[in-house]
């Protein structure tokens, strides 16, 4: 009961927070205390709000669309306009209930509607139901309903305000454009007062210092051309500035898509196109008496949105892929995740040979790897003196290579497979069978893999068998156009033997450079690279496997949670913190097991696991050190994040970095993990942890960061 009390209050103040395209709770309650100014308009709006959710609560629609406040913002502005624009009577509440329900079901249609689509729904249900209302009142049948005098209302009618020159603002009186723009937030809220606008502010600068940025762009872009073009003599009203220009400057500047140089600038584009838009729709409303609200913010938001949807390619202006209602968090998560979350993004590739192979014809290669069929690599075995064989190197059987086995570089299924091919001798080439013995498989619709120059009558598989990633599939040979053995390895679209080829990354794999091993994740080896399978730790692949299920307990002296692992609706897996309700995303590839992702307490026990166990590979190899990149919000320094905030779309001086690596143990077995916080190039360690392993199990985790050792026990419960 007490758990349902509080996600209701959490809808309750995300439902005013959502106005500004934040859920962060100081906004929302900052947003519900002003609105109450206006005692009437305040009770409504939250009368309105709290009917929302209870309906749509006990309709059973989406809990985390309702505990959002998408199903409600849009009532909660209706309330707030009924206060505002309507004196109380007998009939007042009758059809503000009516009205309610009435947005509410509109929200819902509409939210599903256009979110098949990735649309938002907007202030949309709002605006056309409050039009249903002011029809109703104003038709010749009595309705009850008793208009206030009010001065946004008028505002409304005739899209204009008094308000002054933009050159004033520059050099005379700054505090009347002040004043200016804290009364045009407040009449977001239907109010004409600096106070709210002023508490609204603080509230902004609280939950993102890159939408406030984008407030103040939108408002001095709107001023100074309406200074140039005159469209507004008398000034832009305060409601327009606020709900149409201000918002919208936000909306395409930084909450539908990643901030940036280009948002902002599209941004400043929006705000210019508002004015024929509040023009227009004013002229055509007037016929039926009807104020625009903010219906040119929706138009042109929605339009901007479906626009930006229907290209081919993402292009460099990004659009927001997970929304966190945050500018912030959206911007330093997906560079953070931009170049991470290649396991979401390709099919898991691993090299088709065991031990050390060097790349002796990269992409694109000088012999034969041209035009169409570039994207292809040649690999040999080589000795400490670069050469591929054994004096006298005049038979296939001299070289290292040869008879060596070939395995399959993922699951599949073959396709194609040609085995009837003789061996060349060393120097000749076979012209007419180019590609030699060879087996392509197939891994997914459009995606296969092909090795070809196999030694004849050595492959083990046939069209329509499945094999799994490792299965030896054949045995390198000197077949086709190969004047010495290699095994040639190519990524392609179709499943005929002489494809195209794709450019394509391996997973994982380890490369030899100055005499130390270096893992390479998701990436395409070049000539001369010696290359290696990842040797797989079987303790620490079974102590960080964590299936659908798996249930632990973290346990300190004063405190303790209990974690579970989850499969969502995306088919990704994550931890979920029971006394916390603290949530860790993660990926598990076979190879790595890293975080992708933390939602929730930062001092809870799961997040200092979070920061341990980042990125772990399962190797034991001393030598192979594991690097990633945080998350820039993670940075415990608020002031300097602060100032980061400002200029991260334009420029990132914070990077918080990360490594791990085996440490071996008298029992057992460690990772040890660092972090790094660099500013401006001047790198600090901020952290230090070591996760203990004990039979094939996370035994437990220390963890030093910011100035505190916390050392926890992990007890393993089920799987």
């Amino acid at each position: 009961m007490k758990n349902r009390t509080q996600l209701f209050i959490k809808a309750v103040v995300n439902s005013y927070a959502i106005l500004f395209f934040s859920q962060n709770k100081v906004l929302g309650a900052i947003l519900l205390l002003v609105s109450f100014f206006n005692p009437v308009a305040g009770l409504c709006g939250l009368c309105c709000v709290v009917f929302s959710l209870a309906v749509t609560n006990l309709l059973g629609y989406r809990t985390e669309t309702i505990n959002a406040g998408i199903y409600s913002f849009n009532s909660l502005l209706l309330g707030i306009a009924f206060g505002s624009f309507y004196n109380v009577n007998g009939v007042f509440y009758v059809w503000l209930a009516l009205a309610c329900l009435f947005t509410t079901i509109v929200s819902v249609a509409l939210v599903e509607r256009l979110g098949r689509s990735g649309l938002p729904v907007l202030s949309l249900p709002f605006i056309f139901c409050f039009w249903i209302v002011l029809l109703a009142a104003n038709s010749v049948f009595h309705t009850g309903l008793e208009p206030k005098s009010s001065y946004i209302l008028g505002e409304l009618y005739n899209g204009t305000g008094n308000l002054g020159s933009f050159h004033e603002y520059l050099y005379l009186k700054l505090p009347f454009y002040l004043n200016l723009f804290f009364r045009s937030l407040s009449a977001i809220l239907f109010q004409n007062n600096v106070i709210t606008g002023i508490l609204i502010s603080v509230g902004l600068l609280v939950h993102s210092r890159i939408t406030f940025s984008l407030l103040i762009i939108g408002f001095i872009t709107a001023l100074y051309f309406n200074n140039i073009t005159h469209v507004y003599p008398d000034g832009i009203s305060y409601y327009h500035l606020g709900a149409n220009f201000m918002l919208t400057s936000v909306a395409i500047g930084s909450f539908f898509t990643i901030p940036s140089l280009r948002s902002y600038l599209w941004a400043i584009v929006c705000v210019l196109i508002v004015f024929v838009l509040i023009n227009a729709l004013t002229t055509l409303l007037s016929i039926y008496n009807l104020p625009v609200f903010s219906l040119p913010f929706c138009i042109i938001n929605i339009g901007f949105l479906y626009f930006l949807l229907l290209r081919r390619y993402p292009g460099k202006l990004q659009l927001v892929p997970i929304q966190h209602y945050s500018p912030e968090r959206n911007l330093y998560q997906f560079i953070n995740q931009k170049s991470r979350l290649n396991d979401l993004k390709y099919f898991r590739f691993y090299l088709p040979f065991m031990g050390s192979w060097t790349v002796s014809q990269g992409y694109d290669g000088d012999i034969t790897h041209k035009g169409d069929w570039g994207k292809a690599l040649d690999f040999v075995i080589e000795d400490e003196e670069k050469h591929t064989y054994k004096l006298p190197g005049t038979l296939p059987e001299h070289f290292y290579c040869f008879n060596k086995p070939v395995l399959a570089c993922a699951d599949g299924v073959v396709t194609t497979v040609t085995d009837h091919i003789e061996d060349n001798i060393i120097g000749e080439v076979n012209t007419k069978d180019n590609w030699g013995n060879t087996v392509v498989i197939k891994h997914l619709d459009g995606l296969y893999s092909k090795v070809s120059h196999l030694k004849k009558k050595s492959i083990t598989v046939k069209p329509g068998d499945v094999v799994k990633q490792g299965d030896q599939i054949g045995l390198c040979g000197n077949s086709g156009r190969s004047p010495e053995p290699h095994l040639h390895f190519q990524v392609q679209t179709t499943s005929y033997i002489d494809a195209k080829t794709l450019a394509y990354p391996f997973a994982g794999y380890i490369s030899r450079e100055a005499n130390k091993n270096k893992f390479n994740s998701f990436e395409i080896p070049a000539k001369e690279d010696i290359l290696n399978p990842v040797n797989i730790n079987t303790s620490i692949k079974r102590a960080f496997d964590f299936p659908p299920g798996y249930t632990a307990t973290i346990t300190l002296a004063t405190a303790k949670e209990s974690i579970e692992a989850f499969t969502d609706e995306f088919n990704q897996t994550y931890f979920y913190c029971k006394e916390t309700g603290a949530i860790a995303y993660f990926i598990n590839n076979g190879t790595l097991f890293y975080f992708t992702s933390f939602y929730g307490d930062k001092n809870s026990l799961l997040y200092y696991f979070y920061l341990s166990a980042y990125k772990i590979i399962f190797s034991s190899d001393e030598d192979v050190i594991v690097h990633d990149t945080l998350p820039v919000q993670l940075s415990a320094n608020k002031l300097q994040l602060w100032l980061q905030d400002l200029v991260a779309p334009f420029y990132r001086f914070i990077s918080i970095n990360y490594s791990s690596r085996y440490l071996p143990q008298k029992t057992g077995l460690a990772i040890k993990a660092v972090q790094f916080k660099q500013i401006f190039g001047r790198q600090k360690q901020t952290m230090t942890a070591t996760i203990n392993i004990v039979d094939n199990s996370i035994h437990d985790f220390d963890i030093q960061i910011n100035g505190r050792d916390t050392k926890a026990e992990w007890i393993k419960e089920s799987t």
